[in-house]
C-alpha cells in the first residue's frame, strides 16, 4: 500500500490534538536497543489486543532515479517468505492466530503491521524480526509480484482520472525533489525492477538501526522490552547510507495542469501549494514552527460545513456541492497545503477558480479574526478522546512521526503547539504559503469528443496517495 503525504497525516495528526494546555498525546515509553531499533510503547488496556509496527526510514522519494517503485515493490516482496516461513505463509499464519497484517508505503517511510490479541505478541516480533534480515526472493515470485504492482498501477492510477490529475499535479509542483516521482512508479519504470534492484534496496535500507518499532494496546513495556531484545536484538547493525535528498530550486512561475477524459463525470478544480512540513522549513517558505499555523489555518479555510469555503461557495453562492482545503504537517521534507471544490451542475471551474482566488485574497488582505482562530482550535481537538481510545491511532502518528524526523516529545507537546497559535502567525504563514508561484492548479473536465467510456474509481476530495 502507498500511504501519502496528504489525508493520512491530517486526519491523525490534526484530529489528535487535544484540549487544555498541558494535556498529552499519549504518554509513550520509550527505548533504544543496542543494535539500534528504536522502541516505542503505548499502553492501552481497554482491550486485550495490540498492534505491532515497524516503520523503516525509506520510501519512495529515496529511490534512485530510474527506478521508481522499488520501494513499493519491495513492499510486496516482503510477504513472500524467508528460510523459515514459505511462500505465501506470513499472512495465513497471522489469520489463524486470529489476526490481520498488511503494509503500506509513502514518500518517507514504509510500514508494516499486524493485530492480534495481546497474547500473540511474541508471534508477530517473530514474525516480523525474521523478515528484517531474512527476506528469499526467486525469480519466479518476483516477476509474479511485478506483474500484480502493474495492475495495481493501471486500476488504481491509469483508470482513474483523478488519480492521474494528482500524479501530474505533484510531478509539477516538486521541479526537483523526489516527492515528484509517484509513490507506486512510473509504468515502464516499474516493468524493468527486478530481483537484484529489490535485493540491493533491501540490503541498504532494511536494518535495526534505521527501523522504528512501536507496540501499542494490552501490553507492558517491560514485558514489550524483554520480547524486542529476544527477537530483534539478536539483528546486527546495517550500514545505513544518509538520506541525502537534493532541494527545491526558487519558484518563479504558476502552474496549470488540465486533464481532460471522457470518463470525468464529475468535474474538479485543485490547488497544491508546497509548504514547510514539522520537520522542515526554510528562509522561502517559512519555518517548521509555522506548521501548526497551517493546520489551524487549514481548518479555518476549508475543514469543514463551517469553514470559509464551505459557507461562501456552497452554501452561499452555491456554486460548489464540497470545498475542502487540507495540510499535512508530517514529511521529512517540504510539505503540501490544498484546496478542492467540486463545482454544482453548469457552473464551470473557471469561476470556481476566481471564486477561490477571492477567499484568498480575503486571508492575505484581511487576515483572519480571533474568534475564528480559536473556534478552529477547538474543532481541531473535538474527538480527541476517541484518538486515544483507538490502539492503531497512537501506534500510526507516533510511528510517521519518528520515521520522518520527528520524537516523542514533538508528538506529546502538539496539544500546546496548535493552543499556542495566534491569528498572527497564521497570516504571516498564509502570505508566506500562499504564494501563486508555488502553485499548481489542475483542472479536471469531462471531454465528451471521445464519447461516454467505463469510469474508474472514485476519488475522495482530499487527495491520499496510498498503495497496499
Amino acid at each position: 500500500m502507498v500511504v501519502g503525504r496528504f489525508a493520512f497525516a491530517v486526519l491523525a495528526l490534526c484530529s489528535a490534538v487535544a484540549t487544555g494546555a498541558q494535556a498529552k498525546m499519549f504518554s509513550p515509553t520509550t527505548f533504544t536497543l543496542d543494535n539500534g531499533l528504536q522502541v516505542v510503547v503505548v499502553e492501552n488496556h481497554r482491550s486485550a489486543i495490540v498492534t505491532q509496527m515497524v516503520w523503516y526510514r525509506v520510501g519512495s522519494a529515496d529511490e534512485q532515479p530510474g527506478k521508481s517503485g522499488i520501494a513499493h515493490f519491495l513492499e510486496h516482496l516482503m510477504f513472500k517468505g524467508t528460510h523459515s516461513i514459505p511462500v505465501g505463509q506470513f499472512s495465513k499464519i497471522v489469520a489463524r492466530a486470529g489476526g490481520r497484517d498488511n503494509a503500506f508505503t509513502s514518500t518517507d517511510y514504509t510500514a508494516y503491521y499486524q493485530s492480534l490479541v495481546a497474547d500473540q505478541l511474541e508471534l508477530a516480533m517473530k514474525l516480523e524480526s525474521d523478515r528484517m534480515r531474512n527476506l528469499v526472493l526467486d525469480e519466479r515470485n518476483v516477476e509474479t509480484e511485478r506483474a500484480v504492482v502493474m495492475e495495481e498501477r493501471r486500476s488504481r492510477t491509469d483508470n482513474n482520472p483523478a488519480a492521474l490529475l494528482s500524479e501530474s499535479m505533484e510531478a509539477a509542483l516538486f521541479l526537483n525533489h523526489p516527492y515528484h516521482r509517484p509513490i507506486i512508479g512510473w509504468a515502464q519504470e516499474i516493468a524493468g525492477l527486478n530481483r537484484q534492484d529489490a535485493l540491493d534496496f533491501y540490503a541498504r535500507w532494511y536494518a535495526p538501526n534505521n527501523a522504528v518499532l512501536v507496540v501499542a494496546g494490552d501490553v507492558d513495556p517491560a514485558h514489550v522490552r524483554e520480547l524486542a531484545e529476544k527477537w530483534f536484538g539478536p539483528i546486527p547493525k546495517g550500514e545505513v547510507p544518509a538520506r541525502d535528498r537534493v532541494t527545491e530550486p526558487v519558484h518563479h512561475a504558476e502552474r496549470l495542469v488540465t486533464l481532460k477524459d471522457p470518463r470525468v463525470e464529475q468535474p474538479r478544480l485543485t490547488r497544491l501549494y508546497v509548504a514547510p512540513s514539522a520537520h522542515f522549513g526554510d528562509e522561502t517558505l517559512g519555518a517548521k514552527d509555522s506548521s501548526a499555523a497551517l493546520e489551524v489555518l487549514a481548518e479555518i479555510v476549508g475543514g469543514g460545513s463551517s469553514s470559509r469555503l464551505y459557507r461562501d461557495m456552497v452554501l452561499k453562492r452555491k456554486s460548489a456541492t464540497a470545498a475542502a482545503a487540507w495540510y499535512d504537517p508530517i514529511a521529512l521534507d517540504y510539505s503540501t497545503f490544498g484546496f478542492s471544490v467540486i463545482p454544482r451542475k453548469g457552473v464551470t471551474v473557471e469561476a470556481l477558480q476566481r471564486q477561490l482566488d477571492e477567499q484568498i485574497a480575503l486571508i492575505l488582505d484581511k487576515g483572519v479574526t480571533p474568534g475564528e482562530v480559536q473556534k478552529a482550535k477547538d474543532r481541531l481537538t473535538v474527538g480527541t478522546a476517541y484518538q486515544r481510545d483507538s490502539v492503531q491511532t497512537g501506534a500510526r502518528i507516533l510511528g510517521a512521526a519518528l520515521a520522518t524526523g520527528l520524537t516523542t516529545e514533538d508528538v506529546e507537546s502538539w496539544p500546546e503547539s496548535i493552543q499556542a497559535v495566534s491569528p498572527e502567525q497564521i497570516e504571516a504563514a498564509a502570505r508566506r504559503v500562499l504564494a501563486r508561484e508555488r502553485s499548481v492548479t489542475g483542472l479536471l473536465l469531462p471531454d465528451h469528443s471521445k464519447g461516454p467510456v467505463e469510469t474508474g474509481p472514485a476519488s475522495s476530495l482530499i487527495p491520499s496517495r496510498e498503495e497496499r
